[in-house]
């Protein structure tokens, strides 16, 4: 058994670490962020004491008693389970994907988070170290290998329109940019919306030369636009 005090510290290293994680996630505007992330280490963490210590009364010679506990029951049924929730990160827009890597980054968030419980604070905090850098530094360098590939970088973007904005004329301004190269296009509309305007629109782009946000800076002052979210 562990003291209150140590199961204290575990599941704080684990709310802590998860907290790194989250704030990369959440500054890129992806659709599980720091309260998701937290939320899974911290999860992963109780599991993974309530799985190892929990069960202590259990424990006899096996001819002593008829009960079977194996420790690691609990723990392996996280890595199937945080699948559901990683499945539900990942969004199909017309021909792109997004949300792999923030699936991925949760998948490894439980991991962190049950290695902490189970008090292996040096492979949770290395774990940690090694997802936010590579989360962070590679993301440039991945942009660059596609674009030695294959001669363009292919990104996926969400416009944000104002209710009642037309759609066509930014529709219109994209096809018009230089180098860019649109291979599929959606529009989104609002539930709510009686006049059947556009909201949102979705594209899968090839962009050849600088990266995609210097070329959407101008477009991006456009006063029908409000919010433009490119991802990975």
């Amino acid at each position: 058994m562990i003291s209150e005090g140590e199961v204290a510290l575990r599941i704080a290293v684990a709310v802590v670490l998860g907290a790194l994680i989250g704030v990369e996630r959440e500054l890129t505007g992806q659709v599980a962020g720091l309260r998701t992330h937290i939320t899974i280490t911290l999860g992963a963490a109780v599991f993974a004491i309530a799985s190892a210590y929990s069960f202590a009364d259990f424990i006899a010679p096996t001819n002593d008693t008829n009960y079977r506990v194996d420790v690691t029951r609990i723990a392996s049924n996280i890595v199937t389970g945080v699948g559901f929730l990683g499945g539900g990160a990942i969004l199909k827009h017309g021909a792109s994907v997004r949300g792999l890597t923030t699936a991925a980054s949760m998948w490894v968030a439980a991991a962190v988070g049950l290695a902490a419980g189970l008090g292996s604070f040096y492979v949770a905090a290395l774990s940690t170290v090694l997802l936010v850098i590579l989360l962070t530094v590679l993301r440039g360098p991945r942009r660059w290998l596609q674009r030695i590939a294959a001669g363009a970088v292919k990104e996926a973007v969400i416009i944000r329109l104002r209710p009642g904005s037309n759609a066509g004329a930014i529709v219109n301004a994209l096809h018009s940019i230089p180098e860019l190269e649109v291979t599929s296009l959606s529009i989104r509309r609002p539930e709510a919306s009686e006049d059947g305007k556009a909201s949102d629109i979705v594209i899968s782009a090839n962009v050849k030369g600088p990266g995609l946000e210097a070329r959407l800076a101008e477009l991006a002052q456009r006063e029908e636009i409000t919010d433009i979210d490119i991802g990975e």
